[in-house]
């Protein structure tokens, strides 16, 4: 794949990804909205719900895997149920192009029947998915909650690096600043001031997490450099044949890891309520995800995750009695300047 025609299309002042600028690609102030053309704010309004969708998703998603659990253990296989999420994805994904076949008919961009060389690519982002999914859940045997959600801020680092890699899309000096802001703010606001120790995450641990954010990082930014490589192209459909692969290799881990288990105590063994939200999260979260990148780019997907996780944090509160201390407001306030130094980064490019 050719990834360097993905900065020409993004210099195309009709690309999705853009931001919101003039035709000739100055930022503009906030004050001069109304001067924007109802197409480019139809889009920005878009990109906001994606992101916003994208941060309450998330912001449920770690307590959701918490509640799954019974004494400590996943009753249920994760395998199952990490394939449960990428049909039900998939059956969205349908379900919104029969409507637009509907109401629009079938074009050469919305139809399902494509060549190999552009369905070819997806198996790559699908195992990497994969694994990393597997992993989300393995990870809680070596890392507490707290330690997990440090760890996690590795996967801006590897975004950052690989969207500058891959999609050859130059950061400014200053959005480089915002990237180490970002996980110093993350960092700070999750600290344990009645332990010793900021961590204590065996080697394990360290490893899982640092191999989670590299396959989460490049898994991203390589699903972003498919999608956008055809922007024509309906996201349905390139969801469509990224979630096939993904039952297709869901399916295959289960016979390897959990097939006894399957056939003795059934697929569904150890379901419950919570499983159930937690799959409907899981899968949202992916199409929101796609959606992000279609409309966005890969970094607000790591922006809103991060966001998501001090979000998190504030919703404990109140189920949980979670005390907030010093160190998360100091935290908050980093990375709130974090993001607002990120979104002027993009405009002295």
């Amino acid at each position: 794949m050719e990834y360097r025609k993905i900065k020409d299309e993004d210099n195309d002042g009709g690309t999705i990804s853009d931001d919101i600028e003039n035709p000739r690609g100055k930022g503009f102030s906030v004050a001069s909205v109304s001067n924007v053309p109802a197409r480019e704010q139809s889009k920005w309004k878009r990109k906001s719900v994606v992101t916003l969708a994208l941060t309450f998703l998330t912001s449920s998603q770690a307590i959701l895997i918490v509640w799954s659990k019974r004494a400590g253990k996943y009753e249920y296989s994760v395998t199952t149920a990490n394939f449960l999420v990428e049909t039900l994805k998939c059956a969205l994904s349908l379900a919104a192009l029969a409507r637009i076949w509907k109401t629009e008919g079938v074009t050469e961009d919305n139809r399902l029947s494509t060549t190999f060389d552009e369905v070819i690519v997806y198996p790559i982002p699908a195992a990497l998915y994969l694994v990393k999914n597997l992993l989300q859940y393995y990870i809680f045997a070596y890392v507490d909650a707290p330690g997990y959600q440090i760890l996690k801020n590795l996967n801006i680092i590897s975004t950052g690096v690989l969207y500058r890699i891959i999609l050859k899309k130059k950061l400014s000096e200053i959005q480089w600043a915002a990237f180490i802001l970002l996980c110093a703010g993350c960092t700070t606001a999750q600290l344990n001031s009645r332990s010793d120790h900021v961590l204590q995450t065996p080697l394990q641990g360290w490893i899982m997490a640092i191999v989670m954010a590299l396959l989460s990082g490049f898994a991203g930014v390589y699903t972003e450099a498919i999608i956008k490589k055809r922007p024509s192209r309906n996201i349905n459909v390139q969801n469509f044949w990224l979630y096939i692969f993904g039952m297709a290799f869901n399916a295959v881990a289960i016979l390897i890891q959990d097939f006894d288990a399957v056939m003795n105590k059934g697929f569904f063994h150890g379901y419950s309520v919570i499983t159930t939200l937690m799959i409907l999260n899981h899968a949202l979260s992916g199409i929101a995800v796609s959606m992000v990148m279609k409309y966005a780019d890969n970094i607000v997907k790591v922006y809103s995750t991060s966001v998501a996780m001090l979000l998190t944090a504030v919703v404990s509160v109140f189920l949980f009695g979670f005390e907030l201390t010093l160190a998360f407001f100091l935290g908050a306030t980093v990375v709130s300047v974090s993001v607002y130094l990120h979104s002027a980064g993009k405009l002295q490019r």
